[in-house]
């Protein structure tokens, strides 16, 4: 070995060992309980196979979670790609005012999600939240409601407190990547006569498709584990209409004592979240090459 590939390899071990203590090992870990039907305390583990697996086929529960997970990542992986997009091209180009904007959007990056479940949980309080009395002092007092109670609505207002305690990464990348826009091309397509729509199409977007996919990735895996919000601001409820697979896991295996069966949901959900993200990186991949 070159002596430059053993300094490689010094400063790789620290990285290796980590990825192999927290990722693969529990990984593996994961995997090998989904086989066996476990309390999490008995020391006896009951080996059924793929029964676990089988059993999810007949769970309704799962059915709901798995629709309310996709639901969730769909809606909020492009709510949260639209407005971050939004607001660095309304932030481009303005000079020393850009640092305040990349400062005010970040801000919720840093915030714990659960301090900030526990404070949109107050927003959305029926009697004392903010929410409602701005709609009832615009003269909306009809919206109203018990926006963490109502099945119709709570996803969705767990989804907006979620992506906006989420879009400031996305924010900073996208600005990052408008810096490198080519002013030439929008000064010539300017002068061909394109309008603001038409520069944005054509010129700003190709630009941005290496950010627009970095950035959907890591949305896309941020969606998929979606737990503690959901779990700070309603644990699932209202009648499971804000279970997710995240959640249900958690309560499968450690509320319920079911590890073999909440580590089969893990290993599912891990599945899931990497045919989704490796099809989408694929597909922009291709599109990118046409």
């Amino acid at each position: 070995m070159s002596p430059a590939a053993r300094l490689a390899a010094v400063f790789l071990a620290p990285a290796i060992v980590l990825y192999l203590v927290f990722v693969l090992i529990p990984l593996v870990q994961s995997v090998w309980l989904s086989l066996y039907e476990w309390d999490g305390v008995n020391p006896v583990k009951t080996f059924v196979g793929l029964g676990n697996y089988l059993d999810l086929l007949d769970d309704r529960l799962f059915g709901v979670s798995l629709r309310n997970t996709l639901l969730w990542v769909g809606l909020g992986t492009a709510a949260s790609l639209a407005l971050s997009l939004g607001l660095a091209l309304l932030a481009w180009g303005t000079g020393r005012g850009f640092a305040v904007f990349r400062t005010l959007y970040f801000m919720p990056q840093v915030l714990p999600t659960v301090v900030v479940g526990i404070v949109w949980g107050w927003i959305y309080h029926p009697g004392f939240g903010v929410l409602n009395r701005i709609l009832d002092a615009v003269g909306l007092d009809g919206w109203q409601r018990g926006w963490l109670g109502d099945p119709d609505v709570a996803v969705y207002a767990i989804l907006g407190a979620s992506v906006w305690a989420s879009i400031g990464l996305s924010f900073v990348i996208f600005s990052a990547a408008l810096n490198n826009v080519s002013a030439e091309l929008l000064d010539a397509a300017k002068v061909d006569g394109a309008n603001g729509v038409q520069r944005f199409r054509h010129v700003i977007v190709p630009q941005l498709s290496h950010a627009v996919t970095l950035v959907t990735s890591l949305l896309l895996i941020h969606n998929f584990q979606a737990f503690d919000m959901v779990w700070v601001m309603t644990r699932g409820g209202p009648q499971n209409s804000t279970q997710l697979i995240a959640t249900y896991t958690y309560q499968n295996a450690f509320a319920d004592n079911q590890v073999g069966y909440g580590a089969a949901l893990s290993v599912v959900l891990t599945v899931v979240c990497l045919i989704v993200t490796v099809v989408f990186v694929r597909l922009r991949e291709r599109t990118s090459e046409v």
